[in-house]
């Protein structure tokens, strides 16, 4: 399916019913200049791959449905065709990219599933891309099939099919991470400044090339798993990568949050995890994020949360003693 669909920035924010805030993304899309009009895969090519990107059954065939339309859904289809097109743009790079806006779920499955075309439309592209480096087969399906695994989680959060963590994304559709087992790995630099570097003691310096490490939903996060996959990625990244040499890895997330080590165990997973890294000084609040992952739900109070397991109970009873959950970073040598 192929067209060419102009509006203005001005006009897809009031379209959409978005809000001003997503002007800087809508007027960036709407100035990147098209090489052609977006192609969408025909219907006997996109059940195949979104079930190879392990994209839900049921959610597939609504996807299906909703494949947005110039003629049907022309505003939807500008944001997919512009925001595929910004990804091939950028296909291999990794630096940040202005957050794509949330569209309103009152627009219904098109609206929900815009993204996960967009993605389609790029997936061609991205795979070239991994080819072309000599990526593995696995690892790149690997890669990409992050994106059933969002879909799944969506669907758990708000009973309905969809992804609401498009941003997430954007680094697997343009070759930026890379599945390698238990653990993600962004390519990267590092952004600390060297007052901040010192006193978590390293040796590295601002700017140098880095990798992020991220801890999908994929199971227990076991130090075996974790082994594997910090030495798989080693081999990988000098492998595939070699012009870029990265010599640590930097994790920022909750779980590094020395608080969780006053409830759980020195054997937990956890705990074993955040003893891989050097903290880095500071933090940033993250009681809402931390429910987030522990819940995969959005309570209207702390009653709501069931209290499972050692990790739930903690999350609950710190935060009703008032207090407060943070992000921090580390970094470990690779």
């Amino acid at each position: 399916m192929v067209s060419d669909v102009s509006f203005s920035a001005e006009a897809i924010r009031e379209r959409l019913g978005l809000g001003e805030g997503c002007m800087p993304c809508l007027e960036e899309l709407a100035a990147l200049e098209l090489s052609g009009p977006a192609v969408l895969p025909a219907p006997e090519e996109a059940a195949p791959s979104l079930a190879r990107l392990r994209v839900p059954a049921g959610q597939a065939a609504e996807a299906m449905t909703a494949m947005p339309s110039p003629e049907r859904t022309p505003e939807l289809w500008w944001v997919m065709e512009r925001c595929s097109a910004l990804l091939i743009r950028e296909m291999g790079k990794y630096g940040p990219l202005r957050p794509w806006p949330d569209l309103p779920r009152e627009l219904g499955a098109p609206a929900r599933y815009c993204y996960v075309w967009a993605f389609l439309a790029t997936l061609p592209a991205v795979r070239r891309w991994h080819a072309q480096r000599g990526i593995p087969d696995d690892v790149s399906w690997a890669t990409l099939a992050d994106l059933g695994r969002h879909m799944a989680i969506h669907e758990r959060m708000y009973g309905e099919g969809g992804l609401s963590t498009q941003n997430w994304m954007t680094l697997h559709f343009r070759a930026a991470i890379y599945d390698l087992g238990r653990l993600q790995f962004n390519r990267s630099r590092v952004r600390q400044d060297a007052a901040t570097i010192e006193a978590a003691g390293g040796r590295f310096q601002q700017g140098d090339p880095s990798l992020g490490v991220h801890i999908p939903e994929s199971g227990p996060l076991t130090p075996e798993a974790c082994d594997a996959s910090f030495l798989r990625a080693r081999d990988f990244f000098a492998t595939y990568f070699p012009d870029e040499r990265p010599s640590i890895a930097l994790c920022n997330s909750w779980l590094l949050d020395d608080q969780l080590a006053t409830y759980l165990p020195p054997t937990s997973n956890i705990v074993q995890f955040q003893r891989r890294f050097h903290m880095l000084p500071g933090g940033h609040p993250a009681d809402e994020s931390v429910i987030h992952f522990v819940f995969r739900m959005k309570p209207a109070s702390l009653d709501d949360l069931p209290q499972r397991t050692t990790l739930e109970r903690a999350v609950v009873s710190h935060l009703r003693a008032g207090k407060h959950w943070q992000s921090r970073a580390g970094w470990v040598a690779l």
